[in-house]
């Protein structure tokens, strides 16, 4: 144990292990922070949830950020509803149980390009006689366009691009445009200042109600963008980082701990374990193993856990015992060795005290090399449509923009953000792990 704390002292000496482990470091305590701020069962909710839970967002809108490379300043998305300090809600009763509900919406908007579309979430309570509501959008330089009349139900959307209406009022363009572009130009020029939109209401019963939700779709949205089912892709590339991170620790110290007890078990006991042990191991080695988790996944399951089980108990009787058994063979004819059996030490001692302690150096580089290749190996699955379908993972956005047509489209962003964690991360565990194979094999110090 001294000699291996002071192996890890000499970590310093090493500025690719520092930037390893910084970067583990980092992935680790933001997978920890995900986990809290968003438990499993909300991520579960939000990532299935569809339109329904992302109706905020705009369909495949790549992320805020990418206007620090355009020419012209995209306009981003946002929503205002009621409790927001930009929207007004004026009540007015006449006394005979009839009166008037407004809603003022006012907003700036300063972008060089038009939105994608522009929707009004309305709802409204009454018992008999149903609201009526009249529409109207005022422009910075003081122009008011009357976008619509409509009959409230109990819950509807209005979307400005569908009323065709509103298209001839405006010339024949399509409303998310017309209503900000400046009067006669051509191309139409985006008239930026601050605008207003009002819903005049008029309640015929005295308990009726009206909520108004007003929702602007940008062509820019948030740190990630978004994906053709409106969701957040910040969500999957947050959760992805425990999900990634789980797996291949979890595959990696199953699969580098069993190998070394089974051939330590076959060195000490020989004979015919020994044998057993070798050949199950031989055969493993020739059989194609991806090629069987992809069996796995398309007819039993495509769990993450089962996967994961299946992909250490595959592991497990791989080239590891070979190179295992080779060293467990020279200390197996140790002077200390011999001492223990001496003084009556029994074999599980001597396998767990004497024989697997000696290449516990050898382990540890071997072990940290070997978690960003089961990281891939998820990723890889799911690219193949055999992930988990319920999880969030990167490899699973990489599949939905593959689908999706992501690359054909020009959304690049969907694909590059999570192939940019996934190379991170095994960049810092790679880089981590070269240097551990160094300092703990002194005939690498030189190279």
């Amino acid at each position: 144990m001294d000699a291996l704390k002071s192996s890890f002292k000499e970590i310093k000496q090493y500025p690719g292990a520092l930037v390893g482990l910084g970067i583990i470091l980092l992935l680790i305590i933001a997978g920890i922070v995900v986990i809290f701020a968003i438990p499993y069962d909300e991520a579960i909710r939000l990532w299935r949830g569809g339109e329904g839970v992302w109706y905020h967002n705009p369909k495949t809108a790549p992320p805020a950020w990418t206007n620090w490379f355009t020419a012209d300043d995209l306009p981003a998305s946002f929503y205002i509803q009621e409790g927001d300090e930009r929207v007004e809600k004026v009540v007015e009763d006449f006394g005979d149980g009839s009166g008037d509900i407004t809603h003022t919406f006012t907003f700036d908007y300063n972008y060089d390009a038009y939105p994608d579309e522009m929707a009004l979430f309305l709802k409204s309570t009454y018992v008999e006689k149903n609201p009526f509501v009249d529409i109207y959008w005022t422009m910075p330089d003081g122009t008011e366009v009357r976008v619509a009349s409509e009959g409230l139900g109990p819950s509807q959307a209005f979307y400005f691009s569908q009323e065709s209406k509103l298209e001839r009022r405006l010339g024949g363009v399509n409303p998310v445009i017309g209503l900000f572009a400046v009067p006669d130009t051509d191309p139409p020029e985006v008239m930026k200042g601050t605008y207003q939109l009002v819903l005049d209401g008029i309640r015929f019963e005295p308990d009726t109600n009206i909520t108004a939700e007003f929702v602007l779709y940008g062509q820019v949205h948030g740190i990630a963008g978004t994906d053709n089912l409106r969701r957040d892709l910040s969500l999957a590339l947050l959760w992805g980082i425990p999900v990634a991170l789980a797996f291949g620790l979890i595959a990696a110290v199953g699969t580098t701990v069993l190998t070394m007890i089974i051939a330590a078990i076959g060195v000490w006991y020989g004979g015919w374990l020994d044998e057993l042990i070798q050949r199950v191991t031989e055969v493993n080695m020739v059989l194609p193993f991806l090629s069987i988790l992809v069996m796995i996944g398309t007819f039993y399951s495509k769990s993450i856990w089962v996967i994961l089980g299946v992909t250490v108990l595959l592991s497990i009787f791989g080239s590891g015992i070979k190179t295992y058994r080779a060293n467990f063979m020279q200390i197996k004819e140790s002077m200390y060795i011999e001492a223990a059996q001496a003084y009556g030490a029994k074999g599980s001692r001597i396998i767990f005290r004497y024989l697997i302690p000696r290449i516990i150096p050898l382990l540890i580089p071997g072990l940290v090399t070997s978690i960003p290749t089961f990281v891939f190996l998820e990723a890889g699955l799911a690219v193949l449509g055999l992930g988990d379908p319920t999880l969030p993972t990167w490899g699973k956005v990489i599949n939905d923009a593959q689908e999706n047509g992501a690359l054909y489209n020009g959304l690049y962003y969907w694909i590059v953000e999570p192939a940019v964690l996934l190379m991170i991360t095994s960049l810092g565990f790679a880089m981590l792990g070269y240097s551990l194979d160094r300092i703990f094999n002194p005939r690498l110090r030189g190279l």
